[in-house]
C-alpha cells in the first residue's frame, strides 16, 4: 500500500517507483498541481500503486511504449481498477498484449490510443501531447502541461528514444521538439556518457561477424526481447548485402513470430522506406526470397540440424534445445545490456559466445544534445545503471546549466520552479588518485583498489590491456576487448596456426613482453616472428 505525496495543489513533484536500475521497470508518478499522472508500469508488484483506501494512486496511466520493463504491471492495473484511464499511441496499445501471450483467457485491448502531435485535454488545465521517440514502433515521448490558477508549467518525458534512425523505426525529430522548453525533462540515461559508432557501423560489424561463421560452418543464436531488436535483425537479415539471395535458414521462435505477424498489420504506421520494401517483398516470411525466415515449432526443429542456420530466438529460452547433440559449432550472440555488465554464460569447445551492439538507445553524446535542444530547468535521470546515471549528473556541461536529479525508487523529488531553487548538491567525486611512475621502458600507472568494485571494471579489465590517447592535454585509456583483439587478427587474415606476434602468448597491446626474446620491451607489428614464440 502506498501513501501519496503530500503538497499543496500547485507544487510539482516526481515520486518513483521504478527508475529501471539493472532489471528494475520503470513506474513513476508526477504530481502537477492537483493531477497524479503515472508515467509507464513497468513494475511487477503492483501493490505501491494503491493507496490504504484501496484506490489508486493516480488520475490516470500513460505508458511510453510496449516493452515489459515500462508496461508489465499494467494489465494488473487494469484488473484491479477497471476504470482507470490508460492511454498509450495507438501502435503501442496493439502490441502491449503481447506481453502476456501465455494469459490462457486473452488480453483485451485496455489502451486508449491518443494521437501524435495533437495536445488532448484529460483534465480541466491538463493537456498531453505525444511525439515520435524512435526506439520501437509506437514509442511516445510524452509532454505534460499544467495550467493552474497561480502557475503553470509543464513535464517532458522521453521513455526511451532513439535519435538515429533504425530499419523499421525512424528516429526522434529534435526539430518537432526544440520548442518545447520544458520546466521539467524526465530522460532516460540508459548508456551513460558513452559514446557509440553510428547505427549503420554497428549494423555491418554484426553481419560481418556473422558471416564469418556461416563460413566457417558454425550455426548461430541469436537471444533477444521479442519486441524491437528481433523483427530489426530480420529485416537486417534479408535486406543487407552479405546476406541478400544467400541460402540460409533463419528460424524464428514462435512469440518473436508472434510479434512479426502484428508488425505486418501494423504497416500503415511505418514509415514509407518500409512499406515501399513491403510492397516487393514480405517483411519477413517469403519462401520465394531468400534467406528464408521460418517458424520454429516442434515439427521444424529437427531441420536445424541439417545444416548451419540461424535462429532468433527468445532472452529466457533453454537454449540447450538447440545446442545438444548438433553437428554444427555454435556461436551465441548476446546484445550488450545498456544498463550495466553483460553476464555471458560459459563458452565450451563446441560453443563460442561473444556479445555485439546494435543500439535502440541514444549514446551520451546523443542524451546531451537532446537536453541542450530543449532547454529545460530540471533534469531527472533514470533508466539506467546507477553509475551510469551518475556519470551523466556528473558533467560539467549539465551541471552548470541545468537543475540534476538522478532519485532511487521511492525517492520523492520536489522541482520548483521559479527563483526560490536552490542548486541540488552535485553527485559524490568519482575520481580516483594515483601514482605514475616512469622508467626507460615504460610508464606504469598505480590506482586505489576500490575502482575495481565498480562493475563496469570487468568489461575494462576483461583481457588486462588497454588502449591510451591523448585528448587535448589528457590522456584517455579505454579496455580492450577479447572481441577487438580477434577482429585485428582477423582483419590480417592471421591464420591461427601460424607463428607469429599476433598469436604469440607474449604479445600484448603490440609490445613483447618475452624475457627470452629478442624483442623483449619493443613494438611489434602482429605479422612479425621470433625464435621464442610461445602458442596463445
Amino acid at each position: 500500500m502506498s501513501t501519496l505525496p503530500q503538497a499543496s495543489n500547485e507544487d510539482l513533484v516526481c515520486l518513483p517507483y521504478g527508475v529501471g536500475h539493472s532489471d528494475e521497470g520503470v513506474c513513476l508518478l508526477v504530481k502537477m498541481g492537483p493531477y497524479r499522472i503515472l508515467l509507464d508500469c513497468g513494475i511487477t508488484d503492483i501493490s505501491p500503486l494503491i493507496t490504504q483506501d484501496g484506490l489508486p494512486i493516480c488520475d490516470l496511466v500513460i505508458c511510453s511504449h510496449a516493452h515489459a520493463d515500462h508496461s508489465r504491471g499494467l494489465l494488473a492495473l487494469h484488473r484491479a481498477f477497471p476504470k482507470l484511464p490508460i492511454y498509450s499511441s495507438e501502435v503501442t496499445s496493439l502490441l502491449i498484449p503481447l506481453n502476456w501471450l501465455d494469459e490462457s483467457d486473452g488480453v483485451p485491448q485496455f489502451c486508449q490510443a491518443l494521437p501524435w502531435r495533437r495536445s488532448i485535454e484529460f483534465q480541466d488545465g491538463l493537456t498531453a501531447q505525444l511525439f515520435l521517440a524512435g526506439h520501437l514502433p509506437g514509442a511516445a515521448a510524452i509532454l505534460l502541461t499544467y495550467t493552474g490558477f497561480y502557475q503553470s508549467y509543464s513535464v517532458f518525458y522521453t521513455g526511451d528514444f532513439f535519435l538515429s534512425n533504425s530499419r523499421l523505426v525512424e528516429g526522434l525529430h529534435l526539430d518537432s521538439i526544440r520548442h518545447l522548453n520544458p520546466d521539467v525533462l524526465i530522460v532516460e540515461g540508459s548508456y551513460g556518457t558513452a559514446r557509440h559508432p553510428h547505427r549503420r557501423k554497428q549494423e555491418n560489424t554484426l553481419m560481418a561477424r556473422i558471416d564469418r561463421a556461416i563460413i566457417q560452418q558454425q550455426s548461430i543464436i541469436l537471444p533477444v526481447t521479442t519486441l524491437g531488436i528481433a523483427q530489426e535483425l530480420l529485416i537486417l537479415l534479408r535486406s543487407h548485402h552479405l546476406f541478400t539471395g544467400r541460402d540460409i535458414d533463419i528460424w524464428v521462435e514462435s512469440k518473436i513470430g508472434a510479434g512479426c505477424d502484428l508488425y505486418l498489420q501494423l504497416l500503415p504506421h511505418f514509415p514509407p522506406s518500409v512499406q515501399n520494401f513491403s510492397r516487393h517483398q514480405s517483411l519477413f516470411w517469403d519462401e520465394k526470397v531468400r534467406p528464408h525466415v521460418r517458424q520454429l515449432t516442434p515439427d521444424t526443429l529437427p531441420n536445424i540440424h541439417q545444416r548451419p542456420c540461424i535462429i532468433i530466438a527468445e532472452t529466457d529460452s533453454d537454449l540447450q534445445i538447440y545446442t545438444e547433440d548438433h553437428p554444427f559449432p555454435w556461436l551465441i550472440l548476446f546484445p550488450t545490456q545498456p544498463h550495466g555488465v553483460t553476464v555471458l554464460p560459459a563458452t565450451t569447445p563446441q560453443i563460442a559466445v561473444e556479445t555485439y551492439l546494435l543500439s535502440e538507445h541514444s549514446d551520451g553524446a546523443g542524451t546531451a544534445q537532446l537536453i541542450h535542444n530543449i532547454r529545460p530547468k530540471h533534469v531527472v535521470f533514470v533508466h539506467g545503471s546507477a553509475n551510469y546515471l551518475g556519470d551523466l549528473t556528473g558533467l560539467e556541461e549539465l551541471q552548470n546549466r541545468y537543475h540534476l536529479h538522478s532519485p532511487g525508487a521511492g525517492t520523492l523529488v520536489s522541482l520548483p520552479i521559479g527563483d526560490t531553487f536552490i542548486q541540488p548538491a552535485p553527485p559524490a567525486d568519482p575520481n580516483y588518485e594515483g601514482e605514475l611512475t616512469e622508467s626507460e621502458r615504460e610508464i606504469n600507472i598505480t590506482l586505489p583498489n576500490p575502482i575495481a568494485s565498480d562493475p563496469r571494471w570487468h568489461n575494462f579489465a576483461d583481457t588486462g590491456l588497454i588502449e591510451a590517447r591523448w585528448q587535448g592535454e589528457e590522456i584517455v585509456l579505454r579496455g580492450i576487448s577479447q572481441r577487438e583483439i580477434l577482429d585485428r587478427q582477423q582483419e590480417l587474415n592471421l591464420d591461427p596456426n601460424t607463428h607469429c606476434c599476433g598469436n604469440c602468448r607474449h604479445q600484448r597491446a603490440s609490445r613483447c613482453y618475452n624475457s627470452r626474446s629478442p624483442l623483449n620491451g619493443f613494438r611489434v607489428t602482429p605479422d612479425g616472428f621470433c625464435p621464442a614464440f610461445e602458442s596463445s
